[in-house]
């Protein structure tokens, strides 16, 4: 019997590595002989850098970078095993975790810790990077993180702008001689689960700028500088993101890796599970298990269980989710491939007690699965 293990993290208990174990000691009381190959895996958000480097051995790279309001942060990323690839979380340096709410200025906040991130993984020698663009302080378009890597955003003086996405309203000229040319040569891909465009009513300012700190009037703004950053791109490099699906997301980085990185939008499940040969693995397995914090009507939307249930079912294997709650709208998941889908929560509790309780819990949940797949066996 081949037992396949491939959960997210328990946000603010487990890692996926530590969900994993926990799955593989319950199983193990019932079917100590199977052969089980843990697998973390993540969704291209928080938790990606920690699962990849978990799957491949590598390592995670520790660095001071630009914040989002240009006071250096403690941030960092990852690098595979192979030395090849490096798992870049944009959140790490420009995210909201990084500025308090009191101090948030959307208008302001700049990118360019995230290009710092990338210059560095240029200089370990990487040909590959994969870059998770979720919780970002940020509405810059990207144009902090190109001008990390050495372009210039100038102005009809030819003076180089100041940060944030509202110095783009006053761009005159893109000078990409000072690009990084190592960019060129690396595969970047983008792990993007929005399909929002760059501007417009579902455009990046309009849509996530409230959420950044924006004002009604701070909105449309942002989405006028945007634009015009947006026209500039397609004038003077013959770039359209104007229409590009997921341009909007974090910010617009989307569109600014897109254009300046020739960079590939992708579901970041699909890139997590690619990098990892998740399906190579499940192609011959007896049985796959997955899980996440908490399974709901949301799970179908990218999030790991139901990617994992999904390459699963291409080669018709059953699959089983254990995870820390589960919403009375659950059972939409049935539709996508899991299973049978269990929660870990034994007893009325509060959320410290659930936190404490998670590996214990989870590993006793596993524990009764496995035991009653045997029953099934023996009937």
């Amino acid at each position: 019997m081949k037992i396949v293990i491939a959960p997210d993290s328990f946000k603010e208990s487990l890692s996926a590595l530590q969900v994993a174990t926990q799955i593989e000691l319950g199983f193990r009381d019932i079917f100590p002989d199977a052969q089980y190959i843990k697998l973390p895996v993540a969704d291209g958000g928080e938790g990606t850098v920690e699962a990849m480097v978990a799957a491949t051995g590598g390592k995670i790279i520790p660095l001071q970078a630009t914040g989002p309001l240009g006071k250096p942060v403690e941030a960092f990323y990852g690098l595979s095993g192979d030395g090849q690839c490096a798992i870049i979380e944009m959140a790490a340096a420009s995210g909201l975790e990084h500025v308090p709410a009191a101090q948030r200025d959307v208008m302001t906040a700049t990118s360019w810790g995230t290009g710092e991130l990338m210059r560095h993984a240029l200089d370990q020698g990487v040909k590959r990077m994969i870059i998770g663009i979720g919780g970002s302080a940020t509405n810059d378009a990207g144009a902090g993180m190109i001008q990390a890597l050495g372009v210039r955003l100038l102005d009809q003086q030819g003076k180089r702008i100041g940060h944030g996405g509202a110095e783009l309203a006053r761009l005159a000229a893109v000078d990409l001689s000072g690009l990084d040319p190592r960019i060129a040569d690396c595969q970047i891909d983008v792990a993007c689960d929005v399909t929002n465009p760059l501007i417009g009513e579902q455009g990046a300012s309009v849509v996530f700028g409230p959420q950044k700190g924006a004002s009604s009037a701070q909105v449309v703004q942002l989405d006028r500088a945007l634009k015009h950053f947006a026209a500039l791109i397609q004038r003077d490099m013959h770039c359209d993101v104007f229409t590009l699906a997921g341009g909007g997301a974090a910010g617009g980085m989307g569109a600014g890796l897109y254009a300046f990185c020739r960079a590939t939008l992708r579901p970041g499940i699909e890139i997590v599970t690619e990098a990892l040969g998740l399906e190579a693995l499940v192609r011959d397995a007896t049985l796959v298990i997955t899980g996440e914090g908490r399974i709901d009507s949301q799970t179908v939307q990218g999030k790991v269980p139901v990617g994992v249930a999904r390459l699963a079912k291409r080669h018709k294997k059953p699959v089983i989710a254990i995870a820390g709650g589960l919403s009375r709208d659950v059972g939409v998941v049935h539709q996508h491939g899991l299973d049978a889908v269990f929660s870990v929560i034994n007893r009325i509790c509060n959320l410290d007690e659930a936190l404490q309780e998670a590996a214990e819990n989870v590993r006793m949940t596993a524990r009764n699965v496995a035991a009653t797949l045997h029953i099934g066996r023996q009937i």
